[in-house]
């Protein structure tokens, strides 16, 4: 088998292809490790179920109690679950980084006459691509779990998928580039993710949690994925009123959010990706 950095050299020749090369064979890396485990595909898959059976019926339950959101709770919910599975996948899918450095595979490519940031965007592509691609499978099973979408609505959320997915992927690469083995990663993030989860209004309106709540889903990206997937996938579906009552901001703020943070995250995770290695 050649040396990655022989295929890069056989295959540079110009500025263009040196850089964008190394993008496409890393993000090829990516998906084909993700395909061949495939434990981490039925675990990938199962995550989304078990919160849709257990929290679904628990929270319906409560909530029912409680009040009434004026639209049926797996609808309300599943937008959010959606969110959580693009996140878990689009950031431990970086965990791949932390992989390469412990087993010398990213030595190894770190000496090719390629740029970093190809190598570290390469990543990012790979696990955005993985998440949008979990994502899309959970909105093909929408209406199996009573979520009615239509093409447009497919293609909308689609859209978001994307640019949450490559948000969450830049986040992910910026925490695996400052890691040092694949057990201080997941502590990490375990103790990120599921904050993040809670604090997005995934499982309850965040018009019904205390201040410091809403004063911390304001700066949590899934905050705004979750509202951007529920405003879609609920416009049409219930009265105006309810939506608007169910809604944190106006979509477009949403995704000017989202494309902020990822900006953010991208520039910081090559940076870290580059001094880091």
């Amino acid at each position: 088998m050649k040396k990655w950095h022989q295929v890069w050299a056989r295959e540079g020749g110009t500025t263009s292809m040196n850089f964008f090369s190394p993008i496409y064979i890393i993000w090829q890396r990516e998906v084909i490790r993700y395909f061949r485990d495939k434990a981490r595909i039925v675990s990938t898959l199962l995550q989304p179920i078990f919160f849709l059976v257990i929290f679904g019926a628990g929270f319906q339950q409560t909530l029912a109690e409680g009040g009434n959101l004026g639209v049926d709770y797996i609808q309300f919910m599943y937008p959010g679950i959606i969110a959580m599975s693009i996140m878990s996948v689009a950031i431990f899918s970086t965990i791949s980084t932390v992989w390469d450095r412990e087993f010398g595979f990213l030595k190894e490519i770190l000496v090719a006459p390629v740029s970093r940031t190809s190598i570290a965007l390469g990543k990012t592509a790979g696990a955005m691509t993985l998440a949008s691609m979990q994502g899309l499978i959970l909105l093909l099973i929408a209406p199996i779990v009573g979520v009615s979408l239509n093409f447009i609505s497919v293609i909308q959320l689609f859209g978001l998928m994307i640019l949450l997915s490559f948000a969450l992927a830049g986040f992910g690469l910026l925490i695996s580039s400052l890691m040092k083995s694949t057990e201080s990663f997941g502590i990490v993030m375990q103790v990120i993710i599921f904050p993040m989860f809670f604090v997005s209004g995934a499982f309850f309106p965040l018009t019904a949690v205390p201040e410091w709540m809403v004063a911390i889903s304001k700066i949590n990206p899934l905050t705004y994925g979750v509202d951007a997937f529920r405003q879609v996938m609920l416009n049409g579906q219930v009265p105006k009123e309810v939506l608007e009552s169910l809604s944190v901001y106006p979509i477009y703020l949403d995704a000017i959010f989202l494309i902020v943070f990822l900006l953010i995250m991208i520039f910081l995770a090559v940076l870290a990706f580059n001094k880091r290695n």
